[in-house]
């Protein structure tokens, strides 16, 4: 009997995806399609839920298979990331587009992601203060238990290091390595050599152009075969968006954010304010904000429903590029910066405001105002070398708590709503990346306007 549940289950999601695929027949905008995919995976895992139970051997089996979809299209879009990151950066340079400018393009960018960070921070001691989040609070039953022996241990590999550690893990000791995503850091390192190669790719071109002509040409056909692949993957996301949100909504512990339910609305409230100040940033260098969620939303919902900030990498970039005029090695920069470095919901909001949840604790006051400067700039400079990846946040935190000496089982401690909470994070991080890359190419010039405004057509059907 179980068996054929299964099957039905199944049969149900496939039918889903042949409606989708119908509807991509009928030229049905991308967005709509996104969209009515969260939806569709929002009421079918909730009834899946209420007919099974959260840890029905049924529905483990069907989200099992469910997987083959969700999990598959998230890592179809990581395997894509770094020959997108490192082919795109070479380019530019090939293309004369990073040549001049790559110093300033580079400050601008670290300094809105950093920025952006530290006024998450402030943001989220605001809501921690606002709402009366108190650490102590907390309940602690097996899960937690058990989620605080591993953050104990994973402080143990973290808390040794110094900052000048972190800014020598950024380059790139072996390019191949790193080509694999094997370190958190792994993203800056592969943008660094991309740019070693094309700042040598200029020098060739003075002393030997006809072999730089070749290079060019070489770098040319990779480009367009780069592209193509993420087109082809990017296709994928409404499929990839119901089966993953399915996932979340028929999984997920509501009695146990029923009972955080406070942290989990505090917490929210900061996102949207930090997504808000995004806007107003935006509206104060003559862009229309309304225009940035519009264009933004399928790439912020892709985001939101599979918590990889370096999964949404190719739709981020590609998104800032034909639908918001960012020049491509901008975006390349500023996706691929934001993967690692400034994240404003991992690295920003969530550490600052464990830190004032549980500064009490330690005998420390929280409305300190050396204590909450003090915090601000701990979680401004932890930011670099964030994984772009799930738990980028509990490494965050962990850097952040052990820099103030603060007790650390509050990480284990939320283990319930984790996931909740990270979609949005992560949402807000790919919103910074993007902010980030609008605000430095309107800053150099260079931002076309007549795309972002839609006065001119580039968008790229996906």
């Amino acid at each position: 009997m179980s068996t054929l549940l299964i099957i039905v289950n199944i049969a149900v999601l496939l039918l889903f995806i042949i409606g989708l695929y119908a509807m991509q027949k009928k030229h049905v905008s991308f967005s709509k399609r996104v969209f009515l995919g969260l939806g569709l995976g929002i009421v079918f895992g909730l009834v899946l839920q209420l007919i099974y139970g959260a840890k029905s051997d049924v529905l483990k089996t069907t989200i099992d298979w469910y997987n083959i979809v969700g999990n598959g299209y998230v890592k179809l879009l990581q395997m894509i990331v770094m020959p997108l990151v490192f082919i795109s950066i070479v380019s530019a340079f090939t293309k004369l587009k990073l040549s001049s400018n790559i110093g300033k393009v580079s400050s601008l960018i670290l300094s809105i992601l950093v920025g952006t960070t530290a006024i998450a921070a402030a943001v989220g001691i605001a809501a921690t203060l606002t709402f009366h989040l108190d650490g102590a609070q907390l309940q602690q039953g097996d899960a937690e238990t058990a989620r605080i022996e591993q953050v104990q241990q994973k402080l143990g590999d973290v808390s040794g290091t110094t900052l000048p550690q972190k800014v020598v893990s950024l380059l790139p000791a072996n390019p191949f390595q790193d080509l694999t995503g094997d370190r958190p850091t792994s993203t800056i390192a592969v943008v660094i050599f991309a740019a070693i190669i094309g700042g040598a790719f200029l020098g060739i071109k003075r002393k030997n152009p006809e072999q730089a002509d070749l290079f060019v040409k070489i770098v040319d056909t990779l480009h367009a075969i780069v592209m193509r692949v993420v087109t082809l993957i990017l296709r994928l996301t409404p499929y990839g968006v119901l089966a993953i949100m399915t996932k979340v909504t028929a999984t997920s512990d509501y009695n146990a954010i029923w009972q955080l339910g406070k942290f989990v609305v505090a917490s929210y409230v900061a996102l949207a304010v930090v997504f808000i100040i995004h806007l107003l940033m935006l509206a104060a260098v003559g862009l229309n904000p309304l225009t940035y969620v519009k264009k933004a939303l399928p790439v912020l919902t892709f985001a939101f429903t599979s918590r990889t900030s370096a999964g949404a990498l190719p739709l981020n970039v590609k998104t800032q590029t034909s639908d918001l005029g960012v020049p491509e090695g901008i975006a390349n920069f500023a996706g691929s910066f934001g993967l690692s470095i400034g994240q404003n919901g991992c690295a920003g909001v969530y550490p600052a405001m464990l830190a004032v949840m549980v500064a009490p604790l330690a005998g420390i006051d929280p409305l300190s105002p050396s204590f909450l400067l003090t915090l601000i700039a701990v979680v401004a400079l932890s930011s670099f070398g964030v994984a772009g990846v799930g738990g980028g946040a509990t490494f965050a935190a962990l850097l952040v708590l052990s820099s103030l000496n603060l007790p650390i089982a509050i990480v284990g401690l939320l283990i319930s709503v984790e996931p909740l909470i990270d979609m949005g994070r992560t949402a807000l991080n790919v919103s910074g990346s993007m902010t980030a890359g609008l605000l430095t190419s309107k800053a150099t010039k260079e931002l076309d306007t007549g795309v972002y405004h839609g006065t001119k057509e580039q968008s790229v059907t996906v």
